[in-house]
Parts: structure tokens; C-alpha cells; sequence
């Protein structure tokens, strides 16, 4: 290995280390971000759960019209929630800037799943495509809950993205049933709502 690349081995190995010492003082601000993520779309989930079953006797197109209303009022409430955590202690900590950037990874790698999702549906008339997404949703998860809990040194985050990987496995198993859309809505209340809450029971009450 030459000086150059064993130089940028260290100052990698340091970088995460002042990340993580810092994870573990600095309180991880994306709390809001998942209840609001798992609120709406556990009732989108619910939503679309209630037109498959015939719950709601309503044209099939009203699938597309459910989850664009919930993407809709996501966006509504993440403009909301970035403008307040911008002026919270610790926004442009480290810890959060990396964990913000795993969270916007996820959120722009499941929108370009649903849209090429959505594409091989119009396409082929095929829409059993549509059970895969919940997979992916918590696969997803699983690794941005990961990251947040290297970063940060908490446990029970890092315990959080296994359940996720474990509710991605579950969600192939539901595929096909009339209990995957209900499973789902599930899986994002304990997944994201219940950590989302404890992750703002744990932000700083000061805004500056």
C-alpha cells in the first residue's frame, strides 16, 4: 500500500471515530421525519388495503390517487419539519448531516423504485410488481437505521434496523395475501412511528 493510500486510510478511520464520539453526545434529529413517514403512509397502506378488499368500492385507479396524496402531504410535512430543525441545537452537527444524508438517500432511492415500479405496471399490465415495494421499503430502512446507529453508538437504533431487515423478510412472506398492505401499515408504526418518538423525546427543547 503506498503513503498516499495509507494516509487516506487514516484520515477515513479518523473521520468516523470524531463521528461517532460525536454521535454519542449529539441528539439525532430526523425524529419527526420518520413518525410523519410511517403516520402517512401507514394510512396510505390502510388506504390501499381498504380499495383491494372492496372495503371501498372505488375504481382501481384510486390506488394511484391514494399513495400520490400521500406522497403530496409527506412532502407537505417534510418542508415543515426541515424549516423547524434547521434552527435546532446541533443541525449541523456531523452526526447529522451523514445521518440526514443516509435518510435522503432512501427517500430518493424509494421514489425512483415506485416510479420504475409504476412503469413496469403501466407497461405490462402487470401489478403483483407493486408487492416487492414494501420489501425494498424496509430493506431500506434497515440500512439508513444502521448507519444512524454506527454513528450515533445507540443500540437499540442498531437493533431497529434489524428489525427492519427482519420486516423486509416478513413482507415477502405476506406477498400475495390480503394481509401485506395491513402488515405493512404495521411495520411503519413500529418501525418508524415508535422510534421516530423516542428520537424526539430525545431532541433538545431549545430552538436558536
Amino acid at each position: 500500500m503506498t503513503d498516499d493510500k495509507m494516509q487516506n486510510l487514516k484520515d477515513d478511520i479518523a473521520f468516523m471515530t470524531a463521528l461517532a464520539r460525536e454521535g454519542s453526545s449529539t441528539p439525532l434529529l430526523f425524529g419527526r421525519v420518520m413518525v410523519s413517514a410511517g403516520l402517512i403512509f401507514g394510512l396510505g397502506s390502510v388506504g390501499h388495503w381498504m380499495i383491494d378488499s372492496g372495503v371501498l368500492q372505488v375504481s382501481p385507479w384510486f390506488f394511484m390517487v391514494n399513495w400520490l396524496g400521500a406522497a403530496a402531504l409527506f412532502g407537505v410535512a417534510m418542508t415543515l419539519i426541515l424549516r423547524r430543525a434547521r434552527s435546532q441545537p446541533g443541525f449541523n452537527a456531523g452526526v447529522n448531516k451523514a445521518t440526514g444524508a443516509a435518510w435522503s438517500g432512501v427517500g430518493f432511492a424509494i421514489f425512483a423504485a415506485w416510479l420504475g415500479m409504476t412503469a413496469i405496471g403501466l407497461t405490462s399490465g402487470n401489478w403483483q410488481v407493486m408487492d416487492v415495494f414494501p420489501v425494498l421499503i424496509f430493506a431500506l430502512y434497515g440500512a439508513a437505521w444502521f448507519v444512524a446507529g454506527v454513528l450515533s453508538g445507540a443500540g437499540w437504533i442498531k437493533l431497529t434496523a434489524l428489525g427492519s431487515f427482519a420486516g423486509a423478510v416478513l413482507m415477502g412472506a405476506l406477498s400475495g395475501t390480503s394481509w401485506l398492505m395491513l402488515g405493512y401499515a404495521a411495520g411503519l408504526l413500529l418501525l418508524a412511528v415508535l422510534p421516530g418518538l423516542i428520537l424526539m423525546r430525545q431532541e433538545p427543547t431549545d430552538i436558536v
